[in-house]
């Protein structure tokens, strides 16, 4: 029998380890980034636009499937192959970019988990708990399992968050989703009219793809799949964990929209903050369901800053070709002091959201480099041999650069404009 439990343990860890690089990257990419832009475009303009996270999620599986195929085929991770076949500075580059990137999303992603535990607070202290306490909290958690870890521990603990995220989401869909025809409906594609006093919707649809296709996701998926030791014959193996992982994401992500459609949208309320999530939620669907989604948005933003404190040590290890060993004291100074700017959002009262979409928008300049690099070593037959791309994978990449680039111009006049 004791026997027979522990062969039940070690057949259910394996199965569980074929998805970890898959959970991995749901945690990267489901951040309180992707929570504000949903929710927001739920409560704005419905389930209208569910069909840009449709495309978004189709749009990431391509890219991961084609990344995660050309380390299959040679081996090499993607700033290796940047570095060695096109030029060193521009694996370099994607070092820098992707750094200051992540740096603004730990300031974003931690001041408004910080707020919303503020704001939910209120519900149980009068007057509410300070958030620099909340930012310190979570800081402090994710610095410790960092500090006690190895690799195989980080993703263990990201998959039970991730379970937690993933659960809060989908339970909250069930609690207050809208009327199954209006989620029908918003899987075709169609841009509804800009409502007056509120950002237009090809902003809102450049911000959803932005956090839903994010270049960072491609790069550290090459590192996860070397490290696991897949080769060419794990390919249908890489296929199902990506297909896992952007299954998750549109689910995920389609919840929350669908939680604020059911509710803000009904009632004719826009939002501008995610916090205000729990504000006007609290009278429309009541404690628990409110409750549910802080658990939610706060697991969301504990997730997303294990990838995000990771970054640039594990860059480092990857353009170097060293050993990924993270309780070395040069990694761990990094960071703490990546860490530690979780905290200038709660306190120098500045404003998360905003932060987050200057994250974003970086992030919405790197992706065509992005689509160009891979599209250069995929079609490379002297590295990918019968594998180089085909004619079909590359008029979809042409597509997807096309895209890329018009994301990238709204996205940048999006900001511009918020700025002025």
């Amino acid at each position: 029998m004791q026997n027979e439990k522990q062969n039940w343990r070690t057949k259910f860890s394996a199965y569980i380890a074929l998805f970890l690089p898959g959970i991995f990257l749901l945690g990267l990419n489901i951040g309180t980034g992707s929570v504000t832009s949903m929710a927001k475009a739920g409560a704005d303009y419905g389930m209208s636009l569910l069909w840009t996270i449709l495309a978004s999620c189709l749009t990431t599986y391509f890219m991961i499937n084609l990344y995660g195929r050309y380390t299959l085929v040679t081996g090499e991770t993607a700033l290796q192959a940047f570095k060695k076949h096109i030029h060193p500075a521009v694996g370099i580059f994607f070092i820098i970019a992707l750094t200051v990137g992540v740096c603004g999303s730990v300031m974003g992603v931690m001041g408004i988990v910080a707020d919303i535990c503020f704001e939910w607070s209120k519900t149980v202290v009068e007057g509410g708990i300070s958030p620099i306490y909340f930012a310190l909290l979570f800081i402090s958690l994710v610095y410790f399992i960092f500090w006690n870890g190895k690799t195989q521990f980080f993703e263990r603990a990201l998959a039970v968050i991730v379970a937690i995220m993933s659960a809060s989401f989908l339970l909250n869909f069930f609690i207050m989703m809208p009327p199954p025809m209006d989620i029908i409906k918003g899987l075709i594609p169609t841009v509804p009219e800009t409502i007056s006093g509120e950002e237009s919707p090809l902003l809102i649809i450049a911000s959803l793809i932005g956090t839903t296709v994010f270049s960072g996701l491609f790069i550290i998926r090459t590192t996860l799949v070397k490290e696991a030791g897949w080769t060419i014959a794990d390919l249908k193996k890489q296929r199902n964990d990506a297909l896992f992982s952007v299954t998750l994401m549109f689910l995920i992500s389609g919840s929350i929209m669908a939680a604020a459609a059911g509710t803000l949208f009904v009632e004719g309320i826009q939002l501008s903050r995610a916090s205000q999530m729990i504000e006007l939620l609290q009278p429309l669907a009541g404690s628990f369901a409110t409750s549910i989604f802080a658990v939610g948005i706060v697991s969301a933003g504990v997730s997303s800053q294990f990838p995000n404190i990771l970054m640039l040590p594990w860059l480092i290890c990857d353009y170097n070709e060293s050993e990924r060993d993270m309780s070395l004291p040069k990694y761990r100074l990094i960071v703490f002091i990546i860490s530690l700017l979780g905290l200038v959002v709660p306190v120098f009262n500045a404003q998360p959201v905003f932060v987050m979409i200057m994250s974003q928008a970086l992030n919405a300049i790197i992706l065509p480099l992005t689509v160009l690099g891979i599209f250069y070593l995929v079609n490379r037959k002297d590295l990918m041999g019968t594998y180089k791309a085909d004619i079909k994978s590359n008029v979809i990449l042409t597509f997807i650069l096309i895209f890329a680039i018009f994301t990238s111009f709204t996205g940048i006049k999006g900001v511009i404009e918020l700025i002025n």
